[in-house]
């Protein structure tokens, strides 16, 4: 038998003083309260009411047992409620792992819009472009460019992102003036770790930091393969030119993962959803 519910039927004959009282208010039978509190008395091992056919007092034993039954229950319904606001308000503390390119202006301000929207989360995001397991790193939502995300993993497409191969153009005046990668007299290349690229660079560098590669293509050291949106306003500039090679981009969705979707806190799913807003409103 339920030993909770059992406590809440205690409870419930305490302040209503009454077998029947209880049992109509909780539905059930006054056969039932009485299975439930000889269940309780059982349990603990104590007598914690006498009951006559008029009359219902507590024991010694059942007076202290009720003070400390009322502070558990009232604490469990307390923490119920708490649960149930975060599926329902967007609250409280929401962990991000996100690829190091997203250190750009454009996240940041989607970010503070975010929190704006919804002041009661607290956002904790770190930046790491490597695959991270999140049940064991305590991880909401992971931000992620895949080609085979991880099938326990529940994941929304976000936004498409191109990657460009990017030089600058002291780099490219020094190596031909070229605009394709087989046009370039010496193919250098500001490669990422792990190399998984299928290309004609020869690596001269190489980098497991996109933000670091971005800042080497600038010093004129070779051509790196970057985000769009954190090359785009070197572009705009003149500090780093495009180069064509075969289809002249490459385009990668970037999506949201995390964990499970049954019973999913509203703060996770808001945020995904703001995401998705939000892209679909500077894509359009």
């Amino acid at each position: 038998m339920d030993t909770l519910q059992s406590m809440w039927v205690f409870r419930h004959i305490v302040e209503m003083e009454s077998f029947s009282k209880a049992a109509e208010y909780m539905d059930i039978t006054t056969e039932s309260v009485n299975k439930y509190l000889n269940h309780l008395e059982k349990t603990v091992q104590a007598k914690l009411l006498n009951r006559t056919s008029s009359s219902v007092s507590m024991t010694e034993a059942g007076q202290d047992y009720y003070k400390r039954c009322v502070d558990a229950l009232d604490t469990l319904t307390d923490a119920n409620l708490i649960a149930q606001v975060g599926n329902i308000r967007p609250r409280g503390s929401l962990n991000i792992i996100a690829p190091t390119w997203c250190a750009t202006a454009q996240f940041a301000q989607i970010l503070a819009e975010y929190q704006q929207t919804y002041p009661e989360v607290i956002l904790s995001v770190t930046l790491d472009s490597r695959r991270s397991n999140l049940v064991a790193e305590g991880i909401d939502i992971a931000l992620l460019v895949s080609s085979s995300p991880d099938p326990d993993l529940i994941v929304q497409p976000i936004t498409s992102i191109d990657f460009l191969w990017v030089a600058s153009p002291d780099y490219l005046i020094e190596h031909g003036k070229m605009h394709t990668l087989n046009e370039i007299k010496l193919q250098q290349g500001i490669l990422p770790q792990p190399i998984k690229l299928n290309t004609p660079i020869t690596a001269t560098s190489i980098c497991n930091n996109e933000m670091l590669m971005h800042q080497m293509a600038l010093n004129h050291m070779g051509l790196a393969l970057l985000p769009e949106w954190l090359v785009r306003e070197d572009l705009q500039a003149g500090r780093l030119q495009t180069i064509q090679y075969q289809t002249g981009t490459n385009s990668h969705i970037l999506y949201a993962a995390y964990l499970n979707r049954e019973f999913l806190s509203a703060k996770i799913r808001s945020f995904v959803d703001f995401l998705s807003d939000k892209f679909k409103l500077r894509n359009s």
